[in-house]
């Protein structure tokens, strides 16, 4: 979480986003592959690298975040105490007077700015009782969601495990509509 934190050109996530693009790229490049029906899912980290592709990737057939982390950055790290987000926490407390250049860094990342960007139908999905991820912090990315189809399944009684396999099923009745061909 706080790997190269304080610049954006040497933060950890800007590698695992660009691998995350790069692995879409990877995908449609196969011969098996139908390159205008790959979509994004994922589920914590994975929702958020989704919500990141789908905001980086323009012509993704669907993208399918789940419980996403890497959400809402300011308000994520002041409202949980849980890990990984807490680990931002003690970073600060460590480093007092770096808080303005953390949350920049930050700010690059925060997939509430990649949702703004995204444009392929969306299905996210929201534990309103997650620890991990915030409920506030993943509906900040719905509601920024630039793509005309978006819905959101909520867990109202669930954790950070949202809808867990109930969820696939969803996603996978909810996928059948885009990945036709």
């Amino acid at each position: 979480m706080t790997r190269g934190i304080e610049d954006p050109h040497a933060y950890y996530y800007r590698r695992l986003y660009v691998d995350a693009v790069r692995a879409v790229e990877a995908v449609r490049a196969h011969p098996l592959v139908n390159a205008s029906r790959v979509a994004a899912l994922g589920v914590s980290q994975g929702g958020g690298l989704a919500l990141a592709v789908g905001g980086l990737v323009p012509d993704l057939a669907a993208i399918a975040p789940d419980v996403p982390f890497l959400c809402d950055f300011p308000r994520a790290a002041t409202l949980t105490d849980r890990q990984p987000y807490k680990e931002i926490g003690l970073y600060l407390k460590a480093r007092r007077g770096g808080q303005e250049r953390v949350f920049r860094t930050l700010s690059y990342f925060d997939c509430v700015h990649f949702a703004a960007r995204g444009r392929a139908p969306a299905l996210f999905s929201a534990a309103l009782e997650d620890q991990t991820c915030p409920p506030s912090t993943v509906f900040a990315a719905f509601n920024a969601y630039a793509g005309s189809e978006r819905s959101m399944e909520v867990y109202s009684f669930n954790d950070h495990e949202g809808g867990g396999p109930y969820q696939q099923g969803v996603q996978l009745r909810w996928l059948k509509g885009y990945l036709k061909g």
